[in-house]
């Protein structure tokens, strides 16, 4: 593992003092030793939320915050995790159980994008946060040929759909509840459906808001969930 660390590092342009966190940081819980990466994930998530939306604070000035909020729900998820792990070649270095790596664990979303967000918090706990400001910056700017608020703007509808379509294979499904009020006053109340399960419902004064607003806490729950 060590001289794979080191090309890890290299990738990542920074030399880990403590090896043993950034082991932790690549050790899923299915590896079965004492720790595993889950606090440092948690760790990596909300740092890299910080980060993100520092950056993004400071490109678009002009920008209110709810663009910027949809922005950053464009990078800092799953899908955009995974994207960033892969460049890294993250998964040659993850510890799995081999059944998890003969199920094709190194190759799953989910587990590449909290692997990634694992390796960031670790590299905070040592370094802090400007080094994962750099590192993360860099790497979002390698992956993103023109970052722009209509090239990074992707609605929550295809975020989710992105996501089912990762970790299932399957697009969600969005379903008319009901809808009430007058012509001129009506909303609309819609669910996601995902493999037959419903997992979020929303109301809004027209279908498009209420799917965009059910699609939002869809993908909430499902990042609970990974």
């Amino acid at each position: 593992m060590g001289k794979k660390i080191e090309l890890l590092e290299k990738s990542l342009g920074y030399e880990f003092k403590d090896k043993k966190l950034l082991i932790e940081a690549l050790t899923h819980k299915s590896y079965k030793q004492p720790y595993d990466n889950e606090r440092l994930e948690f760790l990596g998530d909300a740092v890299l939320d910080l980060v993100v939306g520092e950056y993004l604070f400071k490109k678009f000035a002009k920008s209110d915050e709810g663009n910027l909020s949809k922005i950053r729900a464009s990078l800092v998820n799953e899908s955009g995790f995974d994207k960033l792990a892969r460049c890294l070649d993250l998964g040659d270095y993850i510890l799995l159980s081999n059944a998890e790596e003969n199920n094709g664990g190194r190759e799953k979303s989910s587990l590449l994008s909290n692997a990634f967000e694992a390796v960031m918090g670790a590299i905070y706990l040592e370094a802090g946060l400007k080094t994962v400001d750099t590192i993360a910056i860099e790497l979002i700017e390698q992956n993103h040929e023109d970052i722009s608020l209509n090239s990074l703007f992707r609605d929550f509808k295809t975020l989710l759909q992105e996501l089912t379509q990762a970790r299932y294979g399957i697009t969600p499904e969005y379903k008319v509840i009901a809808s009430r009020g007058p012509d001129h006053e009506k909303e609309f109340e819609i669910a996601v459906i995902i493999k037959d399960k419903e997992y979020a419902r929303a109301v809004g004064k027209s279908k498009k808001i209420a799917q965009q607003d059910s699609a939002k806490m869809a993908i909430d729950i499902l990042n609970g969930e990974k």
